[in-house]
């Protein structure tokens, strides 16, 4: 009875063991389909599992119940043509059991190998999209490339790994079945000692030790005991499994038979000679030698059939030995073919193979529609020019990106817990006047947060708003011109407002937060005390009771277990990090390196550019030879809601065959870009990732003409620019501007061409982005009778002038150093202008400066303080006033510059504000006491800061004297900061 209750007790212990092995296995499943459930993309993620079990299920009782029949064959062949037997009904229990152990053990392996790794090249077999045009040397669509090509190298692969398996597993099996067999005349013992006194020990004890171990008994194997009884009767395993032999070799000789007939395929997206792809010597040699090695696959195969019929090893062995010959002669036919044949004569040889390259690769990289324009760089500009191209010039861009960065972290994060993770560029209307300007989200910094599990995960949950600020305008100190600043966020831009400003999933966020608990969320800091609030979207995953455990376990956190401030309307945010959500979800795309930030409708939203790609697109040149990828469609549009962590897809490509196929495979996954808020479609952009690779291909792709092409006669390189005070390569820019020839100002990105080798400007190559031209390219070519300066000489001129010299070297000097901004190459009408902005750096640290812009025309230099006195001094007084009378915005930074020159003020006036008096203030206005008795800095400044909102507040709302009360509450308290 106690022996009972104890195995009772080891069950129940075994049951829950397995309970808790099978959950801590499932969670991470189960928690994921909760998660893509939540997201609305469950059929999505479905669809993997869906496969994978709908082709795996067939294919493991398939190749299980033939590896069962062809092991029962084998078998049944043994004991007959060996004479043996299998001695007792434990035996042959244990043989039945072994077979269908490996059948099984087989079967499995060899169905998770081939599923797990050709499940979506089936699906992208089975949803092929024509792409219209075939490859020249085999007349297939490139859709056989891209879409077949991987299904059928994967399945020749998998087919001779399952061949050599399947021979694995006859042997093994065969090993075990002659050790549980025994000639009739032959006695089992029950050890190696009783053998040995039989006299039939064959020096083998330890092994029968380990089979008696294993099976119970010691078994006479052939070689063992049982050798002398079973000599001439026991056949060795080409006689028991000579037809299992035949079928294994056979099917492995025609699967390299289909190794060779696809690797032929891979000669037209493989370097050649002096092109990409298929050349004269692979064409002639090495298709051959492929077509040669097919042809002697099948024949070894056949001779193998001949060859065990007959007992004839040379025959088996003759084919195969001519493969290798084949392969190592075709190696020097091909260099000597190469040397001998082509090189002497390589550009006729060749010219067909390099016209192909030229062809494909255009397409590949979608640059067979550049529109070409010749841009004579002749013309005279003048004021009026300059007036009639005030779009232009009011978007020069004089702030750069790492500076205005570091203005943002210094100025705007105001709590060490914020940051400001890059700086996006982008396109807004600011006064009814299209703007470039650089945003940038504020996000908590988790490494700053104290890592109390309470802290990190129910407190402080999201970033906070935005900063936003001109590209073209300065503050009188040199730093960016704050349009949205602070906490909480202050618009100065009527079109502009952010309502939601909480930032629950962006490019930082990398861990899981919960919401809706007992525990108030902080949301922004306030002076010295803080706003709290409480979650109040449809992002996260509610923690009912059986979600709470399934999450506390895939997290392996038993606090989000036991904590009473969580309950069933608590939820929970994971994947917060826009890469890792969108990847996810997606993993089949490729994303752009760099998210960028929309404000729109009060909201704040990230844009992600995504890929679709392939490195099998036939004499296409990849990019990167590390890489392999030689086509890149930009044809996805991927918007994550930063406050719900809504992501939704658009197709922004939809000539693209790979994407096409995508939304056959998942038609719930991808929308029509037209489905798209039209607001957010007016801030999309075309990616620089995208144009700088075009570009990049472009420098050498733009030859059309073979012979100029093979010579490189006319190779280009992107040009140079000094950047702080090195030089380097220059990237895409992006730019308001009218275009020569438009009518109105448009988004574009821009990056200049030098001839290789040179510096003079070759080209100015252009991506459109706004409305029904978005995606077009176009290049403006420099004349060629003629040097027109690239970058890298304007640079020169600039170095060689001895005004600037002077002041740079004096700079340099006295404990700081200049820095040079980007150059700007900027078409206009028929001319070209070059502009870049000098920075100042002190060498204590501080922020870098805007200190001179530098513009260059015509041979003249300006070298002024802004660019309006630039333009004044290049085309005369009043072209730059438009820059001067623009409406003026008054800017945080601005007003931190009043304060200071208030704070002097007031130091020379000897006056006090008696204790408790305050201003008086219109209706409306909350007065702030000015009784601070015993305040110190920080506590008046923290009131002056308050003060200095409520008056941007004010004016925002047209509330000028309230406006103008709360300035000079904000005076008050200033002077008695200085007091």
């Amino acid at each position: 009875m106690k022996k009972k209750k104890h195995i009772g007790f080891r069950a129940v212990l075994v049951i829950i063991l397995l309970i808790i092995v099978g959950a801590i296995a499932l969670d991470d499943l189960i928690t994921d389909i909760i998660w893509y459930r939540e997201m609305g993309y469950l059929s999505v993620f479905l669809t993997e599992l869906r496969v994978k079990f709908m082709l795996g299920v067939p294919m493991f009782v398939v190749v299980m119940l033939v590896s069962m029949l062809m092991l029962k064959a084998l078998k049944a062949s043994f004991l007959k043509k060996s004479g043996m037997e299998l001695p007792d009904k434990e035996s042959k229990k244990r043989v039945r059991v072994i077979g269908t152990v490996l059948s099984g053990a087989f079967s499995l392996f060899l169905t998770l190998m081939t599923i797990s790794t050709l499940w979506f090249e089936i699906l992208q077999y089975l949803n092929s999209v024509d792409f219209g045009i075939d490859d020249p040397l085999f007349s297939k669509d490139i859709s056989f490339y891209i879409f077949k090509l991987d299904f059928l190298d994967g399945l020749a692969s998998n087919a001779i790994a399952i061949i050599v398996s399947i021979a694995i597993m006859i042997t093994l099996y065969y090993i075990f079945l002659a050790g549980f067999s025994k000639s009739p005349q032959v006695e089992v013992y029950e050890d190696a000692e009783s053998a040995r006194e039989a006299g039939e020990d064959d020096g083998v004890d330890d092994l029968n030790d380990r089979l008696k171990k294993m099976f119970g008994a010691h078994v006479d194997i052939p070689g063992a005991g049982a050798r002398k009884a079973a000599r001439g009767k026991g056949k060795a395993l080409l006689d028991v499994a000579s037809k299992e032999i035949i079928i294994l070799g056979v099917l492995f000789f025609l699967g390299i038979a289909a190794t060779f007939y696809l690797r032929q395929f891979s000669l037209l997206y493989g370097p050649g000679g002096v092109s990409y792809g298929a050349g004269f010597a692979d064409v002639t040699v090495t298709l051959n030698v492929y077509r040669a090695m097919i042809a002697l696959s099948i024949a070894a195969a056949i001779a193998l059939v001949i060859a065990i019929k007959k007992r004839s090893i040379k025959l088996g062995l003759l084919f195969p030995a001519l493969m290798i010959i084949v392969s190592i002669v075709s190696q020097g036919a091909a260099a000597a073919v190469q040397n001998l044949v082509v090189s002497p004569d390589e550009l006729n040889k060749e010219s067909p193979y390099i016209a192909n390259t030229i062809k494909y690769t255009r397409l590949a990289y979608n640059l067979q529609d550049i529109r070409v324009e010749d841009f004579t760089a002749e013309g005279d500009i003048d004021k009026t020019d300059v007036l009639n191209n005030m779009e232009t010039f009011s978007n020069i861009r004089i702030n750069d990106f790492d500076p205005a960065e570091q203005f943002y972290n210094q100025t705007q994060s105001i709590r060490s817990y914020y940051k400001f993770n890059d700086v996006d560029v982008d396109r807004y209307y600011v006064n009814d006047e299209y703007t470039q300007v650089f945003l940038s989200a504020r996000e908590i910094d988790q490494d700053r947060v104290d890592d109390t599990w309470l802290i990190k995960h129910l407190k402080y949950t999201h970033g906070y708003g935005i900063t936003l600020s001109r590209v073209d305008k300065i503050t009188a100190s040199g730093q960016p011109d704050m349009l949205i600043s602070g906490i909480p966020p202050i618009s100065e831009v009527p079109e502009i407002r952010v309502s939601r400003p909480e930032i629950y999933y962006g490019e930082s966020t990398d861990t899981y937060v919960i919401t809706n608990t007992g525990e108030s969320e902080f949301d922004y800091p306030s002076g010295e005390t803080n706003v709290y609030c409480s979650y109040d979207g449809t992002g996260g995953i509610r923690l009912t009771p059986l979600n709470r455990a399934l999450f506390a376990l895939k997290e392996r956190n038993l606090k989000m277990l036991i904590s009473t401030n969580i309950g069933s309307d608590s939820r929970i945010h994971i994947y917060r990090n826009i890469v890792t959500r969108i990847k996810k979800i997606a993993p089949f795309l490729a994303l752009n390196d760099d998210p960028y930030v929309v404000v729109e409708d009060g909201k704040i939203y990230w844009i992600v550019d995504a890929y679709t790609y392939s490195t099998k697109y036939p004499y296409s040149e990849p990019y990167d030879s590390r890489e392999g990828v030689n086509y890149l469609r930009n044809s996805v549009k991927i918007v994550v809601d930063a406050y719900n962590g809504d992501v939704n897809f658009y197709i922004s490509d939809e000539t693209d065959p790979i994407v096409q196929s995508l939304r056959k495979i998942y038609p719930s996954l991808l929308k029509d870009l037209d489905q798209m808020p039209a607001a957010l479609r007016n801030h999309l952009q075309y990616p620089n990732m995208l144009f700088n690779i075009q570009a990049y291909v472009y420098t050498r792709y733009h030859m059309t003409n073979v012979e100029v092409f093979y010579q490189s006669e006319d190779l280009w390189s992107i040009a140079s620019e000094q950047y702080g005070q090195s030089t380097k390569q220059m990237e895409p820019n992006y730019f308001i501007m009218k275009l020569p020839g438009e009518d109105s100002a448009e988004f574009v990105s821009t990056i200049p061409y030098t001839p290789s080798g040179k510096a003079n400007l070759t080209g100015i190559l252009i991506a459109r982005q706004d409305g029904e031209d978005y995606g077009q390219l176009v290049l403006y070519r420099m004349p060629k009778y003629r040097t027109i300066y690239g970058p890298s000489q304007v640079e020169a001129q600039i170095n060689q002038d001895a005004e600037i010299s002077k002041e740079f070297s004096l700079w340099n000097n006295s404990g700081s150093s200049y820095l040079r901004g980007n150059m700007f190459v900027i078409p206009v009408e028929d001319e070209l202008l070059y502009v870049e902005p000098i920075y100042l750096e002190a060498s204590t640290g501080s922020l870098p400066e805007v200190k001179r812009v530098v513009m260059y025309y015509g041979d003249q230099l300006a070298y002024e303080p802004t660019l309006a006195e630039c333009l004044d001094k290049l085309f005369g007084a009043g072209a730059g006033d438009p820059l001067k009378t623009a409406k003026p915005i008054i800017t945080g930074h601005q007003m931190a510059e009043e304060l200071a020159r208030a704070a002097e003020e007031a130091a020379n006036q000897p006056q006090q504000p008696e204790q408790g008096e305050q201003p008086e203030v219109s209706p409306g206005v909350q007065p702030l006491p000015v009784d601070t008795d015993g305040a110190d800095i920080s506590e008046l400044a923290a009131l002056a800061n308050e003060a200095y909102e409520n008056a941007l507040k004010a004016m925002s709302e047209g509330d000028f004297v309230s406006y103008a009360q709360y300035i000079e509450l904000m005076a008050k308290y200033v002077q008695q900061m200085v007091r």
